[in-house]
């Protein structure tokens, strides 16, 4: 586990490749309650303007946090996290699905002790979350 004070302002993250397949889609489809169709539809998403189905935008949030979790190796240090969804993420129906590529950057130390955390997810090499970062309480 990282410790405070081994951190500073300007220290990156490990990277994380994350991969999410249509199989992604179904189980947080059924755990979060998100049918809509342009997560598992086809012909519906291209209908509707997308480039076919997409990730949904929270199950993109929740897994590039992981590049803070396991970076700090505990949930619980995070404070605070917010995103604004950027684009879509399109996940092919070929067995292989989508690569998101997420890296973190330490931004600031604030004043009650805690850091900042920028972090950036990339589809195809395009930010797909904007203004991404978490507030961490390190020990």
């Amino acid at each position: 586990m990282i410790k405070a004070a081994d951190v500073k302002v300007g220290d990156e993250l490990p990277p994380l490749t994350l991969r999410i397949t249509r199989a992604d889609l179904v189980k947080y489809a059924g755990a979060s309650g998100d049918f809509n169709p342009i997560h598992w539809n086809e012909r519906f998403a291209t209908e509707v303007g997308l480039p076919g189905v997409i990730a949904h935008g929270m199950l993109t949030m929740g897994m590039a946090i992981r590049v803070v979790t396991d970076w700090t190796g505990d949930p619980g240090a995070i404070l605070e996290y917010g995103v604004r969804f950027g684009r879509p993420v399109p996940v092919p129906d070929d067995g292989e699905g989508a690569l998101v590529e997420v890296t973190a950057k330490v931004t600031k130390l604030l004043d009650d002790g805690t850091f900042k955390v920028n972090i950036t997810a990339q589809h195809d090499g395009k930010s797909v979350l904007g203004g991404a970062s978490a507030r961490v309480r390190l020990p």
